[in-house]
């Protein structure tokens, strides 16, 4: 799963991707890699592979994990081709959510001043800016793929009527500058929720805000960063507060230090923390875990997964040839100690194919192919 982050020039937008990626090259029996040069694999903290490690020992452990893509070329007039627009919208079509970063701080670190591209700092004039970007450049779209819908829906395939009638639903909310995640929320025919998601749009994503705020401000209670949240809360978006700053000296340090920073800043856990499960939960992704003297791992699937669909995250195989899956729960481990034991007390669920997966399952599938 996909996560692009946004945002206008000067934001500190690039500082927070350089601290998310460091912070996962750092990450202890973790095989971070960053695929291209604004694209790089970040773990999603999570204390229950350690719960897992105390019971099954293990030669690896290995988290679930978010791809992150550091967007360029967003600027006024990107839906038109201005700075890099074209590559912009090819690469924002490509991920599955939206991270919009937002200034909320006057003066950089150190008190040097860092220009605003439209010279003074208003965060929701920014959100503003590209929130409009995005509908203009999915305006464009439909506009160019609503005719073509249109001829093809003369025929009467199901299809094709069901992409001619969201596209005529989504046009009007478009043009009233609206994003096309509204219509989504509206439309309950199971082929014209397909037919949207095929579209394309940049605007059905779902969105988090991320407030870059100023080191005096890491909880984000300030006026820039409470109107970011209230926006959020608004548009049914998440918000979550970073100093970016803080965030990028923190990944470069060992545990012990990172500690010792935190608490002088009265901050439990990094925000990126917080950020990375932010964007977990935005994607509609819950983990289950595989766990063996090989390896403990997290899987991400989205929530409401089948047993089949989850061991075909695994491989494509597991799913084909799926028979059952046996399951436990952290809890069960904790408390019983052993698989053997868990077995032993019949706690140990035979799930079939129709099983909805659990966050926290720990499971071990049966396939023949």
């Amino acid at each position: 799963m996909k996560a692009g982050i946004v945002g206008l020039p000067n934001v500190g937008k690039s500082t927070l991707f350089n601290a998310l990626t460091n912070a996962g090259a750092l990450a202890a029996n973790y095989p971070f890699a960053t695929i291209e040069p604004n694209v790089g694999i970040v773990p999603i903290p999570d204390p229950r592979l350690g719960v897992i490690n105390q019971y099954i020992e293990t030669e690896k452990i290995v988290p679930a994990s978010l791809e992150l893509v550091d967007i360029a070329g967003l600027v006024r007039g990107a839906s038109e081709g201005a700075g890099k627009g074209n590559a912009f919208l090819s690469n924002i079509r490509d991920v599955d959510a939206i991270c919009q970063v937002v200034r909320c701080f006057e003066t950089a670190p150190g008190g040097e001043d860092i220009l605003h591209v439209d010279g003074t700092v208003d965060p929701i004039r920014d959100i503003d800016t590209i929130d409009s970007e995005l509908i203009l450049a999915d305006l464009q779209t439909v506009e160019s793929a609503l005719p073509k819908a249109e001829r093809a829906a003369k025929s009467k395939d199901p299809d094709a009527v069901a992409r001619r009638d969201v596209l005529v639903k989504i046009l009007p909310v478009l043009g009233e500058g609206r994003p096309a995640r509204v219509v989504l929320e509206s439309i309950t025919n199971p082929d014209q929720i397909k037919a949207l998601r095929g579209l394309g749009l940049i605007t059905v994503k779902p969105q988090l805000f991320i407030a870059n705020v100023d080191e005096s401000d890491v909880r984000g209670e300030g006026d820039l960063a409470r109107c970011v949240r209230e926006r959020a809360e608004a548009s049914g978006a998440e918000m979550v507060p970073i100093c970016a700053k803080i965030e990028s000296e923190l990944a470069e340090l060992d545990p012990s230090d990172k500690a010792e920073i935190l608490a002088d800043y009265g901050l439990d856990e990094p925000a990126l923390d917080a950020l990375a499960h932010a964007a977990y939960h935005l994607l509609g992704l819950q983990s289950f875990y595989t766990a063996g003297p090989k390896e403990i791992r997290a899987w991400p699937i989205r929530i409401g997964s089948t047993a089949p669909q989850a061991a075909g995250v695994i491989h494509t195989d597991f799913e084909r040839g799926f028979i059952r899956a046996e399951i436990y729960s952290v809890d069960d481990l904790v408390e019983l100690k052993t698989e053997k034991a868990i077995r032993e007390a019949g706690r140990l669920r035979i799930e079939g194919k129709g099983y909805v997966m659990q966050d926290g399952d720990v499971c071990h599938f049966l396939f023949n192919v």
